[in-house]
């Protein structure tokens, strides 16, 4: 029976570079994947996964009123689907995560979505907290502290080179304003200048 994956990580743990990795692995064997990711997330354009390392690969983009279900539902009359791989899922509504859960229990199509599973004021997205909830499966990419050699399991954001604890859940960004922390330096980070 197929599974619903969640693989979580901070910012920079290389979530992006593992899903082009397992889409080439299974390519590699003439295995079909299709590869999606929300569409709120637009630094490398909509309907794409690009990972800090230089990789892209193009995405079927989830906008807020995709039915996920019916879009592999349909995928799945050309071709038989042996996995579907989301990017970017902390941004995925409750009725999205639903959809994911479907596709393997209705479909039969293993699902790995990765995201964050925290935001940088330590609350849940909405798709991550559902996603822990409804996963068969869950696993963290780890990544260190970019202030000190612990795990990294917060993302700070950064605004003027200082911390930033409060403000909108969702700001679009890279290394200029997110860091991947241990809990230690989030609470008592240095500055951006400092990172590396």
């Amino acid at each position: 029976m197929a599974k619903l994956y969640f693989r979580y990580g901070t910012m920079n743990s290389g979530k992006s570079l593992e899903i082009i990795k397992v889409a080439h692995n299974y390519e590699e064997q003439k295995k079909r994947v299709l590869i999606l990711s929300s569409a709120v997330d637009t630094r490398s354009g909509v309907g794409s996964v690009a990972s800090r390392t230089g990789f892209e690969r193009p995405a079927i983009a989830i906008e807020e009123d995709t039915d996920v279900y019916q879009l592999i539902k349909d995928e799945m009359l050309s071709e038989k689907l042996f996995c579907v791989l989301v990017d970017e899922a902390q941004f995925l509504s409750k009725g999205h995560v639903i959809q994911l859960a479907q596709i393997c229990d209705d479909l039969d199509v293993p699902v790995m979505a990765f995201g964050l599973k925290n935001d940088f004021t330590n609350h849940l997205f909405e798709g991550s907290e559902y996603l822990l909830l409804y996963a068969d499966k869950i696993e963290e990419i780890k990544t260190i502290c970019w202030f000190c050699d612990k795990k990294a399991t917060m993302n700070l954001r950064f605004s003027d080179g200082k911390p930033v604890y409060e403000g909108e859940q969702i700001l679009i960004g890279g290394n200029e304003q997110y860091l991947p922390v241990c809990r230690k330096c989030y609470f008592a980070p240095g500055t951006l200048n400092e990172a590396h």
